[in-house]
């Protein structure tokens, strides 16, 4: 363990240099200087505009053990000019994680995930994000939560589970789910700011929905969900699933929800041949959201 933490100094150590070789004293903001054997900036003009002593910089350029503050490391991005990778890989070699970041809602699928969809024709699956709107769905999925039935602000899930009586009584019990799906959802609210479109749709909800209001101020926080989804379907019955939430895409906040019938033998044949009826090929819609 001590010989990765070594490397992974030296690899800091070596990342910083060279980020602070390649910016200009005109990117940096600062006057011309004359002649200077080393491209880029200096170690300490790299620390008088990051904020810091030049001895504790020049310690951390030498990969030496010291701590830094996720303040300071945005302020080193900022002076570095790091984009977004750049900013994530110094995370990783300083605090052995990724940066926080704030959740933004996301609303285009990359088309690669339209056609995993489309080769799924008995598996329903559908395109969440952050806000938890339905971005994409296979025929599959829309036969069962009919989304194309919806206007693009509606195609919301959690909007469809707590204010729409079609979805309510889909699922059975539904109050067990609901909180279920509840708990998930406030593990992405977390990500988001309180001026987002997310903790606008919360405010939305509250005013809608007693049983969300009711729950959401409890604050409850329950482990993953079990992956079980009992349903009842009014053209078919009832059907049990078992899903699953696939990331497609960590920064954006992308999920792919998929379900599998837990029925097999006949119960499966007939459920199979149900999806295959009638089935209209809408796939996806894109919102658009400010």
């Amino acid at each position: 363990m001590e010989r990765n933490l070594e490397r992974t100094r030296q690899d800091l150590a070596e990342f910083l240099r060279s980020r602070r070789e390649r910016i200009s004293l005109a990117e940096a903001g600062l006057p011309p200087t004359g002649r200077r054997r080393t491209p880029g900036l200096r170690r300490e003009e790299v620390a008088a505009l990051a904020g810091v002593g030049l001895s504790w910089y020049t310690w951390l350029e030498q990969g030496r053990d010291i701590g830094v503050s996720p303040a300071f490391l945005d302020n080193l991005c900022r002076v570095l000019k790091l984009d977004a990778v750049e900013r994530r890989h110094l995370y990783l070699l300083s605090h052995q994680r990724p940066p926080a970041e704030e959740g933004k809602t996301w609303c285009v699928v990359p088309q690669i995930v339209h056609r995993l969809m489309a080769d799924l024709p008995l598996r329903p699956a559908y395109v969440l994000n952050l806000r938890w709107d339905v971005l994409a769905w296979n025929p599959a999925a829309d036969k069962i939560f009919k989304f194309s039935e919806k206007t693009p602000e509606q195609r919301n899930f959690l909007l469809m589970l707590f204010t729409d009586e079609r979805t309510k009584s889909l699922f059975q019990p539904w109050d067990d789910q609901a909180i279920q799906m509840l708990s998930s959802f406030r593990r992405d609210y977390v990500h988001a700011s309180n001026e987002s479109d997310v903790a606008s749709l919360v405010r939305e909800l509250e005013s809608v929905s007693a049983e969300f209001k009711g729950w959401w101020s409890r604050q409850d926080i329950h482990g993953p969900c079990q992956g079980i989804r009992h349903l009842t379907i009014d053209s078919f019955g009832d059907v049990t699933l078992e899903h699953t939430t696939l990331t497609i895409d960590v920064e954006r906040h992308l999920r792919l929800v998929y379900y599998a019938p837990m029925e097999q033998g006949v119960a499966l044949f007939k459920f199979e041949k149900w999806l295959e009826e009638g089935v209209v090929e809408v796939q996806h819609d894109q919102l658009e959201i400010s």
